[in-house]
């Protein structure tokens, strides 16, 4: 199977199109990166007939079609099983698809409160009450993960949860968020990684300022 091709939308502010294009660098898949400008109303009404959610990445493989963020991971472990996105020990895989499946549909305060911006950078921000338990809880995963599997990923090496949960790094540091040494030293690992460093760099070349869609995207 081949032509592949990727649709994502802003390096800058979308979470979603960061996790989808780093689970297709994961798995070591040849795609083309195909950009929708959320600014323009006309590119809107064409990302709603590419996604019937609204939301970006798109995946297109072949004949294969797929528009959500976890079901992109599903796919490409079936396509790709040596690269490594789930762990090998089903205990653990079950962990590490339940952890990506809380990011995928929960913390929508934290979502809301903190958005991603990799431009951004805050010393200090007073994060809102309803969205405090939402960072609890990000901590309490990183920690038990990072614990029960030694590191130096939250499943000893790079998985799904991983790409899942790099956006939310990205916003600690954007808004000041106060991690201990352990969890710290793990979104200092994330930022050197060199597909982040990668998505970053590009980033920062995008225009300062887009209208944001009315959903995380």
């Amino acid at each position: 199977m081949t032509g592949a091709a990727l649709t994502i939308s802003s390096k800058n502010y979308s979470s979603w199109s960061l996790r989808g294009w780093l689970l297709c660098k994961m798995a070591g898949l040849d795609f083309e990166e195909q950009r929708v400008d959320i600014d323009s109303p006309e590119m809107r009404q064409e990302l709603l007939l590419l996604s019937p959610s609204v939301l970006v990445p798109r995946l297109t493989h072949g004949s294969v079609v797929v528009w959500d963020t976890l079901a992109i991971a599903e796919y490409l472990a079936e396509i790709r099983p040596k690269a490594g996105l789930l762990p090998k020990d089903r205990v653990a895989r079950a962990h590490c698809r339940a952890v990506s499946g809380e990011i995928h549909s929960g913390f929508y305060n934290l979502r809301s409160a903190l958005p991603m911006n990799l431009k951004a950078r805050h010393n200090a921000f007073k994060i809102f009450s309803g969205a405090r338990p939402d960072v609890e809880r990000v901590k309490a995963i990183w920690s038990e993960c990072l614990q029960t599997y030694g590191g130096p990923y939250l499943f000893g090496e790079l998985s799904v949860a991983d790409a899942m949960y790099a956006p939310v790094c990205t916003r600690f540091r954007t808004y000041a968020v106060e991690l201990d040494p352990l969890l710290d030293d793990y979104c200092e690992r994330i930022f050197e990684w060199p597909l982040m460093q990668e998505w970053t760099e590009a980033a920062m070349e995008e225009p300062d300022e887009i209208i944001e869609l009315e959903v995380e995207f």
